[in-house]
Protein backbone atom coordinates (compact mmCIF):
# COMPACT_ATOMS: atom_id res chain seq x y z
CA UNK A 1 0.00 0.00 0.00
CA UNK A 2 2.94 2.31 0.54
CA UNK A 3 3.71 2.16 -3.16
CA UNK A 4 0.13 3.24 -3.94
CA UNK A 5 0.61 6.25 -1.66
CA UNK A 6 3.87 7.14 -3.40
CA UNK A 7 2.32 6.76 -6.85
CA UNK A 8 -0.57 9.05 -5.90
CA UNK A 9 1.86 11.64 -4.53
CA UNK A 10 3.93 11.41 -7.73
CA UNK A 11 0.84 11.95 -9.89
CA UNK A 12 -0.13 14.99 -7.82
CA UNK A 13 3.40 16.39 -8.15
CA UNK A 14 3.30 15.96 -11.92
CA UNK A 15 -0.11 17.64 -12.17
CA UNK A 16 1.20 20.49 -9.98
CA UNK A 17 4.22 20.93 -12.31
CA UNK A 18 2.07 20.94 -15.46
CA UNK A 19 -0.29 23.56 -14.02
CA UNK A 20 2.59 25.83 -12.97
CA UNK A 21 4.22 25.40 -16.41
CA UNK A 22 0.90 26.20 -18.10
CA UNK A 23 0.38 29.37 -16.03
CA UNK A 24 3.93 30.62 -16.64
CA UNK A 25 3.70 29.83 -20.34
CA UNK A 26 0.37 31.66 -20.63
CA UNK A 27 1.95 34.74 -19.03
CA UNK A 28 4.92 34.57 -21.40
CA UNK A 29 2.61 34.24 -24.41
CA UNK A 30 0.38 37.11 -23.26
CA UNK A 31 3.38 39.39 -22.67
CA UNK A 32 4.71 38.36 -26.10
CA UNK A 33 7.91 36.83 -24.78
CA UNK A 34 6.93 33.58 -26.47
CA UNK A 35 5.31 33.36 -29.88
CA UNK A 36 2.86 30.58 -30.67
CA UNK A 37 3.89 30.98 -34.30
CA UNK A 38 7.00 28.96 -33.44
CA UNK A 39 6.32 25.28 -33.90
CA UNK A 40 7.86 24.06 -30.64
CA UNK A 41 6.06 26.66 -28.53
CA UNK A 42 2.76 25.93 -30.28
CA UNK A 43 3.13 22.18 -29.73
CA UNK A 44 3.95 22.57 -26.03
CA UNK A 45 1.07 25.03 -25.58
CA UNK A 46 -1.36 22.74 -27.41
CA UNK A 47 -0.21 19.72 -25.39
CA UNK A 48 -0.56 21.51 -22.05
CA UNK A 49 -4.02 22.75 -23.02
CA UNK A 50 -5.10 19.24 -24.01
CA UNK A 51 -3.76 17.78 -20.75
CA UNK A 52 -5.25 20.38 -18.42
CA UNK A 53 -8.59 21.20 -20.03
CA UNK A 54 -10.31 18.17 -18.42
CA UNK A 55 -9.32 19.65 -15.05
CA UNK A 56 -10.07 23.28 -15.90
CA UNK A 57 -13.36 22.72 -17.75
CA UNK A 58 -15.59 21.71 -14.82
CA UNK A 59 -14.07 24.44 -12.64
CA UNK A 60 -14.71 27.08 -15.32
CA UNK A 61 -18.34 26.01 -15.59
CA UNK A 62 -18.85 26.41 -11.84
CA UNK A 63 -17.07 29.75 -11.47
CA UNK A 64 -18.63 33.08 -12.46
CA UNK A 65 -17.32 34.98 -15.47
CA UNK A 66 -14.43 37.18 -14.33
CA UNK A 67 -14.10 39.24 -17.55
CA UNK A 68 -10.83 37.85 -18.86
CA UNK A 69 -9.30 36.61 -15.61
CA UNK A 70 -9.08 32.83 -15.51
CA UNK A 71 -8.96 31.59 -11.93
CA UNK A 72 -9.44 27.92 -12.87
CA UNK A 73 -5.71 27.09 -12.55
CA UNK A 74 -5.65 28.60 -9.05
CA UNK A 75 -8.70 26.60 -7.98
CA UNK A 76 -7.24 23.39 -9.42
CA UNK A 77 -3.90 24.05 -7.68
CA UNK A 78 -5.71 24.52 -4.38
CA UNK A 79 -7.60 21.29 -5.04
CA UNK A 80 -4.40 19.37 -5.80
CA UNK A 81 -2.80 20.75 -2.65
CA UNK A 82 -5.88 19.82 -0.60
CA UNK A 83 -5.79 16.26 -1.93
CA UNK A 84 -2.10 16.12 -1.08
CA UNK A 85 -2.79 17.25 2.49
CA UNK A 86 -5.56 14.68 2.85
CA UNK A 87 -3.26 11.91 1.60
CA UNK A 88 -0.41 12.91 3.91
CA UNK A 89 -2.70 13.15 6.92
CA UNK A 90 -4.11 9.71 6.17
CA UNK A 91 -0.80 8.14 5.19
CA UNK A 92 -1.10 5.62 8.01
CA UNK A 93 -3.93 3.94 6.11
CA UNK A 94 -1.47 3.13 3.30
CA UNK A 95 1.02 1.31 5.54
Amino acid sequence: MQSLFQILMLILDIVWFFIIAHVIMSWLINFQVLNTGQQLVAQIWYGLNRLLEPLYGPVRRLMPNMQGIDLAPLVVLIGVYAIRIILVNNAAAFY
